[in-house]
C-alpha cells in the first residue's frame, strides 16, 4: 500500500471509538500522520491504565512517512508520542503550547533529543512532503486547538480536529466566520470532522457562561471547596482563577497534570493573571471558607487527587459541609468509577455539585447547530465523520446529508479510503489494533499476557509442587491458591486436590505428560468444587 497519484485517507485510531486518534493521509508515495493519541483502559484490561494505537501499518512504511502534525494537546491526540514517535523517526509539527506539552512528556521519558519537534507559529503553515499544511485556529477547551487545511495536488482537506463555536472564548482567538468562509470559497474537497456531540440538538455553549454558574456555587459554599475538571482545560482554569478572586478564595492545585498545564500555559503566554497558588499545608491552615482546591480526577481515576481526597489518603482533607464541584462531563464508561467517589463523599456528608445541578460545565465539541454552521462556511464536497463510535459516525453521516453536504462517507479504523480522483471509495482494509502500556513494557492488547491476566482475574490461580523420585511421588504434595472461591472449604479442598495431584503423578510416563496430567487433575478437582477453571501452575522437583 503505497499511495500513487491519488489522495488516500486511513484512520489507525479514533474512527469507531472516542479517543486514540491517529489519521493518515497519503499521496504521491508519501504519508502524513495527523495526531498520535492514547485512550484509557477499562476493566477489560486489568492492571492497565493506558492503551496505545498499533502503528504496524505505518511502521512498516516509515520511509514513506513525511511527518506528524498535531492538532492540539489533549491526551487522545498527543499521548502516544513518548512511546511511539521516536521509532517512526520523522519530524513532529505543533503550535507553541502543544509543543510545550509534548516537550514535557519527552523530557520525562528522556527522549527530548531523540524526537525532532518543530514549532509552527499559531495560525502558521508548513510543507510536509507533498502536503501543504495550514494551522486554522478553532475554539476548544485547550489553548491552540487547530483545524488543519491540507493542500494536496488532488484537492484540499479541512481536518477539523476537536472544536466548537464559542462567541466569547476565554483563551486564544479562534478563526472568524469570515475567515472560515474564505477557506470554503477556495474550494474544499473533503472535511474530516469531529462527531462527538452529533446527537446534541443544543449548541455546546460558551465558556464565558460557565463563570456565572461557578461563581454562584462557590459563593454559596459555606466551607472548603474542591473543583475538579479536565487537567487540560486551560480555559476552565482561567475561569476558576477569576471565580477565586471574586469569591476571595486562595487557590491550591492538586494534581501533577494540572501543574504541568498551568506551567506550560504561562510559559507560552496564557493564564498570566492566574492567582498565585498555595501549597497543601497552607491550604489546610486557612479558614475553610477562604480556600478553593482545583483537583484532577473528575473521571474517577484511582490514583488521581480527587479519589485520594475522597478516600482520605491525600494531604487535602474534607469534612462534613464541604463542597465538591464536578466541572466536567462524565465520559461514557466512567460512570461507575465516578459514582464510587461521589458515594464516598456522600457518606461523609460532603456536598457534590455536577452539571445536572448547576451550570458548571460546557462541552468542547460541536453539537448539531455548530456542525451545520461549519458545513455552511466550508462547503465541502464530501464529509468524512471521525472522532466517534459507530453510532456517532453514522448519525453524523445522515445529518451532513440532511444539511445539504453533497456527499458523506462512513469509514472506521483500518478502512483505506480514496478521496480523489473520482468518487470517494473504500479501496482496502489494513490491520489495526491496540497496544497496552503495562508498567514500562508495551505489549499487544490481545496477546498472551493480557489473556492470562484475564484468566487469573476471572478464575484465580493454583500452584502445585510435587517431588518425584524416579517416576513416583515422595513426600507431600504442596499446593497454594489465590482467588479460588473455596473460602470455608479451603482445607477440605486442599486435601482432595493434593490427593488428585499425587494420584496423577503416580501414573509416571513421559515427564511432560506427567506434568500435564497433574495440572489437569488439579484443575478438574477445582472445577468440581467451584465451577471455575483456575490457572494451574505445576512445579516438579526430581530428587
Amino acid at each position: 500500500m503505497k499511495p500513487g497519484n491519488e489522495l488516500l485517507f486511513l484512520a489507525l485510531g479514533g474512527s469507531g471509538e472516542i479517543g486514540m486518534n491517529v489519521n493518515l493521509y497519503g499521496c504521491d508515495g508519501k504519508w502524513l500522520m495527523v495526531d498520535l493519541g492514547i485512550t484509557f483502559a477499562d476493566p477489560h484490561y486489568p492492571g492497565i491504565d493506558v492503551i496505545l494505537p498499533d502503528l504496524a501499518f505505518i511502521e512498516e512504511r516509515s520511509k514513506d512517512l513525511a511527518g506528524i502534525v498535531l492538532t492540539h494537546g489533549h491526551e487522545d491526540h498527543i499521548g502516544a508520542i513518548p512511546y511511539l514517535a521516536a521509532d517512526l523517526g520523522v519530524p513532529l509539527y505543533a503550535s507553541p503550547f502543544t509543543a510545550g506539552l509534548i516537550a514535557g512528556k519527552l523530557e520525562e521519558e528522556g527522549l527530548l533529543d531523540a524526537v525532532d519537534l518543530r514549532i509552527v507559529d499559531f495560525g502558521g503553515s508548513v510543507d510536509v512532503g507533498p502536503f501543504g499544511v495550514r494551522f486554522v485556529p478553532l475554539a476548544h477547551s485547550i489553548p491552540e486547538a487547530n483545524a488543519l487545511l491540507i493542500d494536496t495536488p488532488y484537492g484540499r482537506v479541512f481536518h477539523t480536529g476537536d472544536w466548537k463555536l464559542d462567541a466569547a472564548p476565554q483563551i486564544g482567538r479562534p478563526s472568524t466566520d469570515e475567515e472560515l468562509k474564505a477557506i470554503g470559497d477556495q474550494g474544499v474537497l473533503a472535511m474530516i470532522c469531529d462527531s462527538t456531540n452529533v446527537f446534541n440538538a443544543e449548541p455546546s455553549g460558551s465558556e464565558a457562561t460557565v463563570r456565572g454558574g461557578l461563581e454562584d456555587v462557590v459563593s454559596a459554599a459555606k466551607n472548603r471547596v474542591v473543583v475538579t475538571t479536565f487537567a487540560s482545560n486551560a480555559a476552565r482554569l482561567h475561569t476558576l482563577g477569576r471565580v477565586a478572586r471574586v469569591t476571595n478564595r486562595k487557590v491550591c492545585i492538586a494534581g501533577r497534570s494540572l501543574e504541568r498545564i498551568l506551567k506550560v500555559a504561562q510559559a507560552t503566554g496564557y493564564l498570566q493573571d492566574f492567582p498565585e497558588t498555595v501549597d497543601f499545608d497552607t491550604a489546610m491552615g486557612l479558614p475553610r471558607r477562604d480556600v478553593m482546591i482545583i483537583a484532577t480526577g473528575g473521571q474517577g481515576e484511582d490514583r488521581a487527587a480527587l479519589a485520594r481526597i475522597a478516600f482520605d489518603s491525600h494531604k487535602i482533607k474534607l469534612e462534613k459541609g464541604d463542597t465538591v464541584v464536578f466541572s466536567s462531563k462524565q465520559i461514557p464508561g466512567n460512570e461507575l468509577a465516578i459514582g464510587r467517589i461521589m458515594n464516598a463523599f456522600a457518606r461523609a456528608d460532603i456536598i457534590t455539585v455536577t452539571e445536572r445541578q448547576a451550570h458548571v460545565h460546557v462541552s468542547g465539541h460541536p453539537a448539531r447547530p455548530e456542525l451545520a454552521a461549519m458545513y455552511h462556511w466550508i462547503r465541502p464536497e464530501h464529509l468524512i465523520p471521525v472522532h466517534g463510535e459507530a453510532r456517532h459516525l453514522h448519525e453524523h453521516y445522515r445529518f451532513a446529508l440532511e444539511q445539504g453536504v453533497p456527499n458523506s462517507f462512513v469509514q472506521e479504523n483500518g478502512d483505506v479510503v480514496r478521496l480523489a480522483p473520482g468518487p470517494v471509495t473504500k479501496i482496502g482494509d489494513e490491520r489495526v489494533g491496540r497496544l497496552i502500556l503495562d508498567g514500562d513494557v508495551i505489549l499487544p492488547a490481545d496477546g498472551a499476557t493480557m489473556s492470562q491476566r484475564r484468566k487469573l482475574a476471572a478464575n484465580g490461580v493454583i500452584s502445585v509442587a510435587v517431588a518425584l523420585r524416579g517416576e513416583l511421588p515422595v513426600g507431600d504434595v504442596q499446593l497454594a491458591l489465590e482467588g479460588v472461591p473455596v473460602e470455608e472449604d479451603r482445607e477440605a479442598f486442599l486435601a482432595e486436590a493434593c490427593e488428585a495431584a499425587a494420584e496423577a503423578a503416580r501414573g509416571g510416563g513421559d515427564p511432560e505428560k506427567q506434568k500435564e496430567a497433574i495440572r489437569l487433575a488439579v484443575r478438574r478437582c477445582a472445577t468440581e468444587w467451584t465451577g471455575k477453571k483456575p490457572v494451574v501452575d505445576v512445579l516438579v522437583v526430581r530428587v
